[in-house]
């Protein structure tokens, strides 16, 4: 198949995945990432926002092998739209490193104003970076690896936790589970390292917290395929009684990596799997997405199962707001394409954007009196392309045309409008894309409606 028959087919498979999508308030549950490969989701709630941090399989990662260089970064406050904020941190943050590959499952914690990320670096142990803000930059403070028993390579996908007495904990491992108690100052720890050996049925990527006095420590389970398994505690350091499933093994996918976090009075499951990579190749690669659906608790604060995400539905919590400036690279949906940094590196851009791509925003509410117009600020060296404005499908009502122009650079940024028509009340927005040119139409940083 020659490349151009590959586009055009990935381009048919994501109108074909646009258009089965449920209109605005409850969504299939898809990977909510498309536009890189993520795994190893690390969700954390700060400002009434969720940020979610997650590891990044490189689009050209081959057969089994793991290529992994940095670290993502996605929020959300509706928990459906998610705005990318590219990478935060990456291997050449740790001078230390002795290896240019194993960026593996990281997770992130505030105390007392700064965020620590905890990092395994595969074969070289697990680092610290610290920042004083979620959105980084981070940095490393100890010059060394927080963790390392070089006699093994079990020390990967590190998870911390804060307990109500101020004591803070990170378990990690692979295929053994290890802990510390971390200090205050959360980037050394006192004591030894406690082997707490092998849970029925743990893999890895331990994920541990506590809900009304009962402490969770969630896994990836079996492999392979590997499930979410889970075990509860009455103290932080176990004993450990393993309960079952959160999701069962299942043929749809190989891997798994749970990370769970409660939001506006729900409680949320995410974890990885290959649907990405599936709308394009049976063939397997180390190319993974991450998913999320929502979770439940029995009276007893066990978990009830929770179906493969394909077999799940994703209510949006809240509408976006589209009078105000909204970051392109905030989306539902936007297979195809691709994002990247600004030539400035203070923020990320939409990119790759090809004849017949679209980009779908769920839920955006125009009000009683709707949008008479439309913004966007978009750079493209030839112009001659468009942005169509659609209601609820890329098949939908057409509310305006944008026309790009020729702004002399795929760098150099310009603002146009167009009027719109018939976009009130809510809506999921689907922008198609189209030009003669046929790839690599434009590059498109913000759009807003007046």
């Amino acid at each position: 198949m020659t490349m151009r028959q590959k586009r055009t087919l990935k381009g048919a498979l994501a109108q074909v995945a646009l258009l089965l999508l449920p209109v605005a308030g409850v969504q299939a549950q898809d990977p909510i990432i498309q536009t890189k490969y993520t795994a190893d989701p690390a969700p954390m709630v700060h400002n009434d926002t969720v940020f979610l941090y997650t590891s990044h399989d490189e689009d050209d990662a081959q057969g089994y092998g793991f290529k992994m260089l940095d670290w993502q970064l996605y929020t959300s406050t509706d928990m459906v739209n998610w705005t990318d904020h590219g990478a935060v941190a990456s291997l050449q943050d740790f001078a230390w490193r002795k290896r240019d590959n194993g960026a593996w499952a990281q997770q992130v914690v505030e105390r007392n104003g700064k965020f620590y990320m905890y990092c395994p670096l595969h074969g070289n142990g697990i680092g610290v970076l610290v920042s004083d803000s979620p959105y980084g930059p981070f940095k490393d403070p100890i010059g060394k690896p927080l963790v390392w028993q070089q006699e093994h390579w079990d020390d990967i996908d590190p998870t911390v936790f804060i307990d109500d007495d101020g004591q803070a904990y990170m378990y990690w491992g692979n295929p053994n589970l290890y802990y510390v108690t971390l200090n205050e100052d959360m980037i050394s720890y006192s004591g030894t390292i406690v082997r707490v050996g092998k849970l029925e049925h743990y893999q890895e990527g331990p994920w541990f917290y506590k809900r009304k006095g009962k402490y969770y420590l969630a896994y990836a389970s079996t492999c392979c395929p590997e499930g979410i398994g889970y075990a509860m505690a009455k103290y932080p350091t176990g004993p450990w009684e393993v309960k079952g499933y959160i999701m069962r093994p299942t043929d749809r996918t190989r891997g798994n990596h749970p990370g769970i976090v409660d939001y506006k009075g729900h409680t949320y499951v995410f974890g990885q799997n290959y649907d990405l990579l599936r709308l394009e190749m049976e063939e397997h690669h180390e190319r993974r997405s991450v998913s999320v659906a929502e979770m439940h608790y029995n009276d007893d604060g066990t978990i009830q199962e929770v179906p493969y995400f394909k077999d799940t539905r994703l209510e949006q919590l809240e509408w976006l707001d589209p009078y105000r400036r909204v970051e392109a690279e905030t989306m539902a949906w936007g297979y195809g394409l691709k994002t990247d940094r600004l030539p400035d590196g203070r923020g990320v851009y939409v990119t790759a954007v090809d004849d017949g791509d679209s980009l779908r925003v769920a839920g955006v509410d125009f009000g009683r009196r709707g949008a008479r117009q439309f913004t966007a600020c978009v750079a493209s060296a030839a112009g001659g392309c468009t942005i169509e404005i659609h209601l609820d499908r890329a098949d939908g009502p057409l509310a305006g045309t944008l026309q790009v122009p020729a702004t002399g650079g795929a760098d150099r940024y310009t603002e146009a409008s167009c009027d719109i028509t018939g976009a009130r009340k809510v809506h999921d927005v689907v922008f198609v894309f189209r030009g003669s040119a046929g790839k690599n139409l434009m590059n498109w940083d913000w759009w807003r409606f007046e």
